[in-house]
């Protein structure tokens, strides 16, 4: 897999490169996993699984204000879905959800998405607590991974964890992400500042990709074609 070149800051450059688009499938434990832009329906399925997980993703989410059930509850979702859709739209984000065997299953996005010289973002995801250790999360990375690449146009990817999220640890080492260093008191998490790892991935590491990688290692495979 090869990168897309794209142009500099005086160049013909797509306002959005990447977004909106559909990513995947690749099979896993779980089920079918694949990417597709946020939509305003998502609201009621993201309300449900976030309000149930509380305790589950609360302990490695920024600290904000107000409540959980606030930040959570159904009306709170047209709002953020607008503003990630503004910042998609102005070529800020790249924001997708998650979904096993057609249904909603979480979030992942590519943030803070810098061009010029730079190219880069962070990357950022949740998935539902019942689809825990079943590939999902590993296989939205990949696809996403290889899209920021292959079709976004960037070059270097960089995620940050706590040192206590062995599974989300695990996922960006199945994906190639490599640890970078530690960022001390990094992120109020839980009503505390907590150190994070820092990863990163650039595009001279994914090879064929990482999708592909996944498949090689037995760790997902392809549907079949119709």
């Amino acid at each position: 897999m090869t990168s897309q070149a794209y142009a500099g800051p005086y160049g013909a450059e797509p306002r959005h490169p990447g977004w909106p688009a559909k990513l995947g499938p690749l099979v896993v434990r779980a089920g079918t996993v694949a990417l597709r832009p946020i939509r305003l329906r998502d609201g009621a399925e993201w309300s449900r699984i976030r309000l149930r997980d509380r305790e589950y993703l609360e302990q490695w989410e920024p600290t904000s204000t107000g409540s959980w059930h606030d930040r959570n509850a159904r009306w709170a979702w047209p709002s953020q879905w607008a503003s990630l859709r503004g910042l998609a739209r102005r070529g800020q984000c790249l924001p997708f959800a998650i979904t096993v065997d057609g249904v909603f299953a979480g979030q992942i996005t590519l943030g803070n998405v810098i061009r010029a010289s730079l190219r880069s973002a962070w990357v950022g995801y949740w998935v539902s607590s019942e689809l825990a250790g079943g590939g999902v999360a590993t296989a939205a990375v990949a696809l996403v991974t290889d899209h920021a690449f292959a079709v976004a146009g960037l070059h270097r990817l960089e995620a940050t964890v706590r040192p206590e999220n062995g599974p989300s640890l695990r996922v960006l080492t199945k994906t190639g992400y490599r640890q970078e260093g530690l960022f001390l008191r990094y992120l109020d998490v839980a009503g505390a500042w907590r150190d994070h790892l820092s990863f990163a991935i650039t595009v001279e590491e994914i090879g064929d990709g990482v999708a592909a990688r996944l498949v090689a290692g037995g760790m997902a495979h392809r549907p079949p074609t119709r």
